[in-house]
């Protein structure tokens, strides 16, 4: 699991604190990821509920399980391949060691940061991507309190400025957590803004910077390539080690959400990910589809409305709630 939030380095957890939090933590993905495991364990739970040798069949059914949560063809491919090659061959293996299989190869299969979160920097600028209606604003708000409590200081940067409301959206959001918002009027230059928003917080010593950006569509060629604007725009006020881009997927898109990274990827380079409305579909399968095809570490997962509910991803809580024993 990266390293997050550690301002309060002179806090030390004990082992039982600590112990505490990881259980909380499993039991808030086992709620969050019901319905991909309900999605899962019907149709696994024949298939795993006696231990006997397996078969091609057997694979086949696995796979077509698998699809349907949105693990997608090329990951369940990757995972399920090597166990057909040992059938081919001849060699018994039992259910039980094809469900231990598949934990342990999920768990290989997520990507996960070293990094520690915020990127260290004076400040470190934080910029979030997405398409419209992943809950990107939203999701901005929620780290931001975050990072607050746990001592940093903020400023948040309206650069999504095609439209008013937009604005104005983040502005409410800033008051309600009590962070200054940085902002100039609908229509205007986005990398305008963000210079604007880093200089804030290098005058009064911010530590981070949190940068809203427009929900661009993934075809729109114009508004992705000014994406590349704002990046050169960063990095003339901070080096590139002090800023992490974001991506914001909603779970409920499924598929298209490879489709979404895809070409954000081919744009800028994604340092990492954050998936929304994990809670609200069964196709939580998603996340590991991403995380392997791109190799790019998932920083958070949404698994409901409320602040608390955006929570660090943990690849072991995870698997476990997807694919339980």
């Amino acid at each position: 699991m990266f390293k997050f939030f550690r301002k309060k380095k002179y806090e030390e957890k004990s082992e039982i604190s600590e112990e505490k939090s990881l259980k909380g933590l499993f039991e808030k993905f086992k709620e969050g990821l019901s319905k991909t495991k309900e999605k899962l364990s019907s149709a696994l739970s024949q298939i795993f509920e006696v231990d006997k040798l397996i078969d091609l069949s057997t694979l086949e059914e696995v796979e077509e399980t698998l699809i349907l949560a949105d693990l997608g063809v090329e990951t369940t491919t990757a995972l399920l391949e090597p166990i057909k090659k040992k059938v081919l061959q001849g060699e018994p293996l039992t259910t039980k060691q094809l469900k231990n299989y598949l934990k342990e190869e999920m768990l290989k299969f997520l990507i996960e940061s070293e990094s520690p979160f915020p990127p260290l920097g004076n400040p470190s600028v934080l910029l979030f991507l997405g398409v419209n209606g992943v809950g990107k604003t939203t999701t901005i708000a929620k780290i931001g309190k975050k990072l607050k409590e746990n001592e940093y200081s903020i400023v948040l940067v309206a650069a999504d400025t095609f439209r008013a409301a937009a604005i104005e959206q983040l502005k409410t959001l800033g008051e309600k957590i009590s962070a200054p918002v940085v902002s100039l009027q609908e229509g205007a230059d986005p990398g305008a803004v963000i210079f604007q928003g880093i200089t804030y917080a290098q005058k009064n010593n911010i530590d981070v910077v949190l940068v809203d950006t427009a929900g661009r569509l993934h075809t729109k060629y114009n508004l992705m390539e000014e994406l590349k604007k704002m990046v050169k725009v960063i990095h003339k006020l901070v080096p590139p080690s002090s800023q992490e881009n974001i991506l914001v997927l909603d779970a409920t898109t499924g598929q298209n959400a490879i489709s979404q990274a895809k070409h954000f990827c081919e744009t800028i380079p994604v340092h990492s990910l954050i998936i929304t409305k994990m809670d609200g579909t069964a196709k939580g399968g998603i996340a590991l589809a991403v995380s392997h095809k791109f190799k790019i570490p998932i920083r958070f997962v949404g698994l409901g409305e409320k602040p608390e509910d955006l929570v660090p991803f943990d690849k072991k809580a995870f698997v476990s709630a997807i694919l339980p024993d």
